[in-house]
C-alpha cells in the first residue's frame, strides 16, 4: 500500500510489520520534502512516525479518542487521515494547519498549540465515555518536556485516583533526560510483571493468604512491604513513581520498533484503570541532521534538504527583536550581577540563549512551566534580584493569575518581556500574540509599553530594570526596522511619556508599538491626498499619556488608533476612555484586530486581510471621516 492510499487510519488493521515499516519510510519521505519547502516542526514527528503506526493499528479511530499533546509532532497523524494530497499546504493560508483543529478533521480530537495540556482532555474524554456508559478508547500522547508542564501533573495525580477509569498516556521520550535502559531485560520484566498468569497468581495468592482464620482478612505488612519489593525489581525509578501515583507502568519500550509496540499497547488497552506506556524515541529519527541537532531541527524555516541549511536571504536584514533584546540583556547582566533572565523553554526562541552562553550563572531555564517562572521571578524580585522574564505573548497567558498575584498586587520589580507579540503568522490562532494589550491593561501597579524600533527597546529594557515595580514590554516576531543600536550607556525613557514624530491639522493617529512605522507610512499616503495628519508614538499603554493625546486630539477633532492586538479592551479603548473621562467627543477610529480568530497564514497575508496595510489603512481612515476630511483639507491649501 502506498501512502498516498490511506485516507482513513483504520486501513491499517491487518497490515504486516514489514507493510508499515514501508509507510513509515513513506511518511519521513512526505515530511521531509514538505517541511524543507515550506517551513514547520521537523523533528518532533519524525521521531513519532512508528509510534503512531503501531498505536493507530491497535485502535478503532471511528470511535477512539487519541488527544496529540501540543499537536506539532502530528505530522505523521495528518498524513495517514486523509490529509496527504494537500499536505504540500502545510502552514500556509487555507492549506494544512501546523497543528491539530477539530475543524480540519474528524480525527482531530483535540486541538493545542500549548504543551501540557493532552492527558486533561483525554481524562474529560473518558469520564464523559464512562458518565454515558460507551465503550471507546482513549489516548493521550505526550513528550517528556510537556510532561513538565505544571498541569500534566495535575491531570496525572487525578487520573491515578480513579482506578476503574480505563486512561492510556503515551510517554514519547525523545530526550533520554529521563530514560532508564531500553532492552531485552526490562521488556521481558514488564511482560512477565503484567502478564495474565503472574497476575491471576498474584490476585488469588492474596486473597487467599488475607481469608486465613488467624489473619481476619487483612494482608500482613511483611506480606505487604515483600510485594512492593518484587515489584519495584520489574520497574525502572520512573515507573515507581507513576505506579505510585496509581498507574500501571508499561516500557520503556523501543520506539521505533513497530512490532515491539503493538503488542505493548494491546496489553494496555486490555487492562483495567490508567496505563502509562513509555516510549523512547529519537527525536528527528531518519534525518541525520535533526538527529544531531534536535534543538536546532526541532521547527525550521525552508532549507536545503541535501545540505540541510537554511537557504541564504536574499539581502541583509536588520537584528530580529529577539537577538537585539538577548545581546542588550547580555550587556545588562554583565554590568549587574543581580540582573538575570527567566525562560520556560524557549531560551532560542526568545533570544535568551544569547545570554545562557555567555553568563549561565544568570540565566535559568524552569522548562515548560510559565506559572512557576513567574513565582519564582517574584521571590527573586523580593530577595534583591532584578528578574527579566522573556516568554511568547501567548504563552504568559498561561500564567495569569501569577502575574496578577504574585507580580502586580505585590508591586514587585520583575520584567517581563512578551515576544511573538502581535500577528506571528503560520502557527495560527494559537499562538498569536493578540491579547496580551488587554490582558495587561488591569494588572495592578504594572507598567505596560511597547517599543516603535529595536532601539527604543534597548531604552525599555533598562528603563524596567531600573523601575520599582513590575513592566511589560511587548515585541514582534522577526527583525526591527535597521535602526542604530547602543553598545553601551543605554538612555532611560520617562515612563508614560510618548512623543509626537509629525505634527498637523487634519488628523491625530495615535499608534503603539509596532504599528508607528506603518502609521508614518500611512500618514505619508494621506499627505499625498492632502491631508496633514500629526502621528504620536504612545510608548506606553500603560500609563498613557494623557497630557500629550488630550490636547491634540481637542484641536484636530478625528482621531485614529493603530495597534497589532485585539480591539476588545485594546490600545484604542484605552485611548477612547481616556478621552470619554475627559469629556471629550471626539470621533475615533480603531484600527487593529478586531474580535475574530487569526489563521494561520504568513503575517504579511493576515495583515492584508485585516485591512492593516499602509494603504488600506490611509483608504480606511478616508471612508471614515470621508469627504469632510478631504474638503477641509483643499480649503486649508488654498488659503
Amino acid at each position: 500500500m502506498h501512502l498516498s492510499e490511506l485516507s482513513h487510519p483504520n486501513q491499517l488493521h491487518g497490515l504486516s510489520t514489514a507493510e508499515l515499516e514501508e509507510i513509515a519510510r513513506q511518511i519521513r519521505e512526505r515530511h521531509l520534502e514538505v517541511v524543507s519547502t515550506s517551513g514547520g516542526h521537523l523533528g518532533p514527528g519524525l521521531g513519532v512516525v512508528e509510534l503512531t503506526l503501531a498505536l493507530y493499528q491497535t485502535l478503532d479511530l471511528d470511535r477512539d479518542k487519541v488527544v496529540w499533546d501540543v499537536g506539532h509532532q502530528a505530522y505523521p497523524h495528518k498524513l495517514i487521515t486523509g490529509r496527504y494530497n494537500n499536505f504540500h499546504t502545510l502552514r500556509q493560508k487555507d492549506g494544512v494547519a501546523g497543528y491539530l483543529k477539530r475543524s480540519e478533521s474528524r480525527f482531530d480530537h483535540f486541538g493545542a498549540g500549548h504543551a501540557s495540556t493532552s492527558i486533561s482532555a483525554a481524562l474529560g474524554m473518558a469520564l464523559a465515555r464512562d458518565r454515558f456508559k460507551d465503550n471507546y478508547k482513549c489516548v493521550a500522547v505526550i513528550g517528556d518536556g510537556a510532561l513538565t508542564g505544571g498541569m500534566a501533573l495535575e491531570a496525572i495525580n487525578h487520573a491515578g485516583h480513579l482506578p476503574k477509569t480505563r486512561l492510556l498516556v503515551v510517554l514519547n521520550d525523545n530526550d533520554m533526560s529521563i530514560s532508564p535502559p531500553v532492552g531485552a531485560l526490562s521488556t521481558h520484566l514488564n511482560r512477565m510483571r503484567l502478564s495474565k498468569p503472574i497476575q491471576f497468581l498474584q490476585d488469588n495468592a492474596e486473597e487467599a493468604i488475607k481469608h486465613l482464620p488467624f489473619l481476619h482478612g487483612e494482608l500482613p505488612s511483611e506480606l505487604k512491604t515483600l510485594k512492593e519489593s518484587m515489584k519495584r525489581l520489574a520497574v525502572p525509578k520512573l515507573g515507581a513513581v507513576f505506579e505510585e501515583l496509581g498507574f500501571t507502568y508499561m516500557g520503556p519500550v523501543d520506539g521505533h520498533d513497530i512490532a515491539g509496540m503493538v503488542r505493548v499497547f494491546q496489553q494496555a488497552h486490555a487492562h483495567e484503570g490508567p496505563v502509562l506506556v513509555h516510549v523512547a524515541t529519537t527525536k528527528g529519527k531518519g534525518y541525520a541532521y535533526a538527529e544531531a541537532d534536535q534543538v536546532g531541527y526541532h521547527a525550521q524555516n525552508a532549507f536545503d534538504l541535501a545540505t540541510g541549511k537554511a537557504y541564504p536571504s536574499s539581502k541583509p536584514k536588520p537584528p530580529s527583536y529577539s537577538k537585539v533584546f538577548g545581546q542588550t540583556l547580555v550587556k545588562l547582566c554583565e554590568q549587574d550581577q543581580s540582573v538575570v533572565g527567566i525562560t520556560a523553554a524557549m531560551a532560542t526562541g526568545t533570544g535568551l540563549d544569547l545570554l545562557e552562553k555567555a553568563l549561565p550563572a544568570q540565566y535559568f531555564d524552569v522548562g515548560i512551566a510559565e506559572q512557576h517562572a513567574v513565582t519564582m521571578a517574584a521571590g527573586m524580585a523580593c530577595q534583591g534580584i532584578k528578574p527579566v522574564v522573556a516568554i511568547y505573548s501567548t504563552f504568559l497567558q498561561r500564567a495569569y493569575d501569577q502575574v496578577i498575584h504574585d507580580v502586580g498586587i505585590q508591586n514587585l520589580p520583575v520584567t517581563f518581556v512578551l515576544d511573538r507579540a502581535g500577528i506571528v503568522g503560520a502557527d495560527g490562532p494559537t499562538h498569536q500574540g493578540q491579547y496580551d494589550i488587554s490582558y495587561l491593561r488591569a494588572v495592578p501597579n504594572f507598567t505596560v509599553m511597547a517599543p516603535k524600533d529595536e532601539g527604543e527597546l534597548q531604552r525599555m529594557l533598562v528603563t524596567s530594570i531600573h523601575h520599582s515595580g513590575p513592566c511589560a514590554i511587548r515585541i514582534p516576531r522577526g527583525e526591527g526596522e535597521g535602526v542604530p543600536l547602543a553598545e553601551e550607556g543605554f538612555e532611560t525613557l520617562e515612563i508614560g511619556r510618548g512623543e509626537l514624530l509629525t505634527d498637523g491639522d487634519d488628523l491625530l493617529i495615535v499608534a503603539y508599538g509596532s504599528m508607528v512605522y506603518p502609521a508614518l507610512a500611512t500618514a505619508g499616503l494621506l499627505q499625498e491626498r492632502g491631508v496633514r495628519a500629526a502621528v504620536i508614538n504612545a510608548r506606553f499603554l500603560r500609563p498613557l499619556d494623557e497630557a500629550l493625546i488630550r490636547p491634540l486630539a481637542q484641536r484636530i477633532g478625528r482621531l485614529v488608533t493603530m495597534e497589532e492586538g485585539a480591539l476588545p479592551g485594546g490600545f484604542g479603548a484605552a485611548v477612547v476612555e481616556c478621552l470619554s473621562d475627559h469629556g471629550l467627543l471626539v470621533p475615533v477610529l480603531r484600527l487593529g484586530i478586531p474580535d475574530q480568530l487569526v489563521d494561520h497564514a504568513s503575517p504579511k497575508q493576515s495583515k492584508e486581510a485585516l485591512g492593516l496595510t499602509p494603504a488600506q489603512m490611509s483608504e480606511r481612515i478616508l471612508e471614515r471621516f470621508g469627504a469632510s476630511l478631504l474638503l477641509e483639507s483643499r480649503q486649508a491649501l488654498a488659503v
